[in-house]
C-alpha cells in the first residue's frame, strides 16, 4: 500500500505589492490556524493564573514562534531589518501593514498615469527604432513594477499603430505576413531595424546621385562657358599656353579646338557646301 503524501503549499513571497500579498498570507496562516495570532494579541502572564491558563499562553507562544517564522520566510532581508524589534506576529503584521498598504495606493494612482502615457505614445519625427522601442519598453517595464504586466500582444500591437507614416508599408506587410499573436517584441524590433537601414541606405544612394549629377551638370556648364562663345578662355587667364602643342597643326602657342587651320578649313568647307547648294536650286529653277 502506498503511503499518502502531504505537499506542503509554498509560502508566499512579499514582493511590494501588499495588497496581493496580504490575501495570500492570510489564507496561508488560517490554513495553519495561527490567523488568531494575527488579530488578537497573546495575554500576558500573571501571578493569579491558574496551570491551564499559563499552558494555554504557553501553547500560544508557541504558535506565535511559528507564524513568526513564517513571516520572516515571506519577506526578504532589506524588509526584515525593518521590522527586528517587532515581537509578536501581529506587531510585525501590523507594522508591514502601515508600511506598504500606503505604497500600494501610491502605486496605483502612478499606474493611472503610465496607462495614459503609454495610449498617447507615438514615435517622433526623426526617431530611430532602437530609440522608440527602448522608449516603450521603458514605460511598459514600469507598468509591470506597478502591477500590470501588458505582455508582448500589447506592446507589439501598440508600436505596429504608432510609427510615423514612412514606415505604414512595412507594418502592413508585416502584419499581412505575421501572426501578431505569437509575434515577440525582439523579433517586430529587429525587422522594423532591417528596414530602417534599407530606407537609410537608399536615402544616402538617392543624396549622392544627386550631387554626382548636380556635379557633372555645374561642370557641363562651366566647360561650355571655357570653350564656346564669348569670353573664351576666361578663369583660365593665368595659364601661360607657350608650351602648349596643338594635335592639329603642332605649332606651340594654342590648343587643337582653336587652331586657325581648322577655322580656315571650316570656313572653305562651308563656302563650298553653300556654293553646292547655290548650283542646285539654279538647277531646279531652270
Amino acid at each position: 500500500m502506498a503511503e499518502s503524501s502531504f505537499v506542503q503549499p509554498a509560502i508566499p513571497k512579499f514582493d511590494g505589492h501588499y495588497d496581493h500579498w496580504a490575501m495570500l498570507m492570510e489564507n496561508f496562516l488560517r490554513s495553519k490556524e495561527y490567523w488568531g495570532l494575527v488579530e488578537n494579541e497573546i495575554p500576558a502572564a500573571a501571578e493569579d493564573l491558574t496551570d491551564a491558563q499559563r499552558k494555554n499562553i504557553e501553547d500560544q507562544k508557541l504558535k506565535d514562534l511559528k507564524a513568526k517564522n513564517y513571516l520572516f520566510q515571506a519577506i526578504d532581508r532589506s524588509v526584515l531589518e525593518t521590522i527586528l524589534n517587532k515581537d509578536t506576529t501581529k506587531n510585525i503584521w501590523d507594522s508591514l501593514k502601515q508600511k506598504y498598504q500606503g505604497t500600494t495606493q501610491v502605486k496605483r494612482a502612478h499606474l493611472q498615469a503610465l496607462r495614459k502615457e503609454f495610449e498617447i505614445l507615438h514615435m517622433k519625427t526623426g526617431e530611430s527604432v532602437n530609440e522608440y522601442f527602448a522608449r516603450t519598453l521603458a514605460i511598459a517595464n514600469k507598468m509591470k513594477a506597478n502591477g500590470e504586466n501588458k505582455g508582448d500582444v500589447a506592446v507589439v500591437e501598440k508600436i505596429l499603430r504608432s510609427m510615423t507614416p514612412k514606415f505604414d508599408y512595412v507594418v502592413c506587410s508585416i502584419e499581412e505576413s505575421k501572426n501578431i499573436d505569437i509575434l515577440t517584441i525582439d523579433e517586430l524590433q529587429s525587422s522594423l531595424f532591417v528596414h530602417e537601414q534599407r530606407m537609410r541606405s537608399h536615402e544616402e544612394e538617392e543624396h549622392a546621385l544627386k550631387i554626382s549629377h548636380g556635379d557633372q551638370l555645374g561642370g557641363r556648364g562651366r566647360g561650355r562657358g571655357s570653350f564656346r562663345g564669348r569670353g573664351r578662355g576666361r578663369g583660365r587667364q593665368s595659364f601661360d599656353k607657350a608650351t602648349v602643342e596643338c594635335y592639329s597643326c603642332h605649332k606651340l602657342g594654342h590648343f587643337q579646338w582653336e587652331c586657325p587651320s581648322k577655322e580656315k578649313e571650316a570656313n572653305y568647307v562651308e563656302t563650298e557646301e553653300e556654293m553646292l547648294l547655290m548650283a542646285c536650286v539654279d538647277k531646279a529653277n531652270g
